[in-house]
This record gives structure tokens, sequence and C-alpha cells, in this order.
């Protein structure tokens, strides 16, 4: 039982701060995301568009549950020593782990990692769409990891 309330707890701080974190990343980086020649026109849906922005809402929330789900499993084996941590070494780790591991190192070569430096196109990487795209997992990261640090444990 203990798992089942620290996942549904974990899936719930996970969607308030990928929410929030959204929300106001969105408000800098929309020419990114939305027209017909926004940089990301390649590759992500235009939320410009209605019915993709429809096909966007509806895999949302699903789509993070299971995100949220996924992340909270792995820390199963984590929960006693993370337990046994003061707030700010929890906050540090579980801040850190979706920075670090959530984002800039993840195997997904995207305008934000590691692995877009090394593999994406010049244009798709420069300091201020790294920046800009960053933030959001800054943002991101502080929030998750001061609620998950509060109220997991």
């Amino acid at each position: 039982m203990e798992y089942l309330i620290f996942s549904a707890l974990f899936i719930v701080l996970h969607i308030i701060s990928y929410y929030t974190a959204g929300a106001i990343n969105y408000r800098f980086t929309k020419d990114i995301y939305t027209g017909e020649d926004s940089l990301s026109t390649y590759f992500l849906r235009d939320t410009s568009k209605k019915e993709e922005a429809l096909r966007i809402n509806k895999l949302l929330i699903p789509g993070q549950i299971i995100r949220g789900l996924l992340m909270s499993v792995v820390l199963y084996p984590l929960l006693g020593p993370l337990g046994e941590l003061s707030f700010v070494l929890r906050f540090a780790f579980l801040g850190g782990i979706m920075l670090i591991y959530a984002d800039f190192a993840s195997a997904i070569p995207f305008c934000n990692t590691i692995e877009g430096l090394i593999y994406m196109k010049k244009r798709f990487v420069t300091r201020d769409i790294f920046l800009k795209i960053g933030s959001e997992a800054v943002i991101y990261s502080v929030l998750f990891g001061l609620l998950s640090s509060y109220f997991l444990f």
C-alpha cells in the first residue's frame, strides 16, 4: 500500500510541476512551437492548429500519468534511504535527478540535451534555444524537487 500511495502522490506532484513549468515557459517559447515556420515544425505537432491541439490535450494527462508512474516505480528501492535524508538533500537529489536524468542527460536528441548538441543541426541548438527550452526543465525540476521533498516523505 505504501508504494501505491507514493506513486499516486508522485504522479500528482509530477503533473502539477509539469503544467506549471510548461505554462510559465510557454510564454517565452511559443514561437518555437507554433506556426508554419516555427523551429519545431519538422518534428512537433503545431499547437496553433485546432486538430493537433485537441489530440495533444486528449493524450497529455494519460501520458503524464504513465510518465509519473514509471518514474515513481524506479525510486521504490530508494524510499527508505530518501526518507532519512534532510529536506535539502532530498530536494537536491529529486530535483537533480529530474533535471539531469530526465532532461539534460536524456538519450533523446533535443534542443536542450547533450545528445541534441551532438546530433542536431546547428539551427536547433543555439544558445538562445537551449536556454529557452532548458529553462522549463529547470523550473520543473526545482518545483518538483521542492514539492516531492516536502510531500512524499
